[in-house]
């Protein structure tokens, strides 16, 4: 791992850079695809389906029967756990709920506010070397409490053309309306305009690699919604000499092998925690089944010795981790004073792992410095927060001049119009 002491704060930009291609280098990529999809449908479809997952489908669209006989291919102490981490999903995303929010602005002036779901929504499920499962949860649960009317997944098959059972399992437990094999770019072009198979939606959401990752901002440029740019994984963590080495390390490997552009970062007051942290994670990483890829990823991390709290604290707020790990003797300080994170966990007993499966929080959270302006899925980012008003007889008599008086500031006449008709009824 790359060791770096004491960084200047002049090149804290280049120390935190991310092993990631801009968008420029693949949008050329991304743009033409979306061209073939817009003019062909599930042909393109079925083209880049082959090309890219090396699998010929006559049919991309998941049956009943496919289903059903997932269903029997999951372990039983599989599909509980799965059914305990979606109880504990429901349990924090219907405490989100807001009640009708109203208030009379002037006597006669009420204004109240109101969330409706989106009608419909897209999901983007990885599959890959990781069929990502846990995902499904993360963003059906809350789209069915938010009342979303149609839910699409789409997801890439595997060679034999089909999908990871417990992607079927729990798509269908979560209450997906929709499932379709097809992945990648196509995946969300397809959404994007809508083919055949896949009927177009309103807002796409989840994760995905690069290419996924710049196909959903094209799609924002068609009317589409995305929930952020959700690339390539990353982790942070701070940890002083209270915390367990082994611990921190099985955190940095635990997201080093999501992919070979997964970043992990440790910050550390201490140089013996940073030496024993490096030792932790050469000798766990050999354990690993997926240690080619988690190697690689670790070719990227970097290894972070700053002197004391404050400057660790704003290395961190800099950098703006996807997941943030605290474990620190002060870790009161570091929690109050965050505030670019997608999401954080605090002490040397709550990894990251259980915020990507059971705890509760949604695990679909901004990459690449997004956690300065981008906050992780929640119940909101099905809803769309509609405002209503209603302003009787007395109601447009205590505003109405002040918006004639601005209207007619403004060069609008009909604006004032609009008011002074009515005021001259009540006369």
């Amino acid at each position: 791992m790359n060791k770096i002491y004491n960084p200047k704060r002049a090149d804290w930009k280049d120390v935190l850079k991310r092993p990631t291609q801009t968008v420029a280098d693949i949008e050329r990529l991304v743009n033409g695809i979306f061209e073939e999809v817009r003019s062909n449908g599930d042909g393109t479809l079925k083209k880049y389906t082959e090309q890219f997952d090396k699998v010929v489908l006559e049919n991309m669209l998941v049956s009943e029967a496919e289903i059903e006989a997932a269903k029997s291919l999951v372990s039983n102490d599989l599909k509980e756990a799965i059914k305990l981490a979606k109880s504990n999903i429901e349990v924090f995303h219907n405490a989100q709920k807001t009640d009708r929010v109203e208030v009379e602005t002037a006597a006669g002036v009420t204004c109240w506010q109101e969330k409706r779901p989106i009608q419909k929504v897209g999901l983007y499920i990885p599959g890959g070397t990781a069929p990502l499962f846990s995902t499904i949860l993360m963003l059906a649960v809350p789209a069915t409490i938010a009342g979303c009317k149609e839910i699409v997944l789409c997801s890439p098959p595997d060679k034999e053309g089909k999908l990871n059972p417990a992607i079927l399992y729990a798509a269908n437990l979560c209450g997906v309306t929709k499932i379709v094999k097809v992945g990648g770019i196509q995946a969300i072009a397809g959404m994007t305009f809508g083919t055949e198979t896949i009927p177009q939606v309103y807002k796409i959401f989840g994760p995905g690699n690069q290419y996924v990752t710049v196909a959903k901002q094209i799609a924002t440029k068609y009317g589409v919604a995305i929930d952020m740019p959700a690339g390539p994984s990353e982790l942070l963590v701070v940890a002083d000499d209270s915390a367990n080495a082994a611990f921190v390390a099985s955190d940095l490997l635990s997201q080093a092998e999501h992919g070979v552009d997964s970043q992990v970062i440790l910050v550390s007051t201490s140089k013996s925690m940073i030496d024993a942290v490096e030792k932790e994670v050469a000798q766990q990483l050999e354990e690993l089944p997926r240690k080619e890829i988690a190697k690689q990823a670790i070719a990227n991390s970097k290894l972070i010795y700053v002197e004391n709290d404050q400057e660790a604290l704003d290395l961190i707020n800099e950098y703006g981790p996807e997941h943030y790990i605290v474990c620190v003797e002060n870790e009161d300080f570091y929690i109050e004073n965050t505030y670019n994170a997608g999401s954080v966990f605090i002490g040397n007993y709550t990894p990251e792992s259980a915020g990507d499966y059971a705890s509760g929080t949604n695990h679909t959270l901004p990459t690449n410095g997004y956690a300065k302006q981008y906050s992780g899925v929640n119940l909101d980012s099905f809803l769309k927060s509609m405002t209503f008003q209603k302003i009787n007889e007395q109601g447009i008599q205590n505003i109405g001049k002040a918006i004639e008086l601005m209207a007619e500031a403004e060069g609008l006449q009909a604006h004032k119009n609009a008011v002074t008709l009515r005021l001259n009824s009540l006369k």
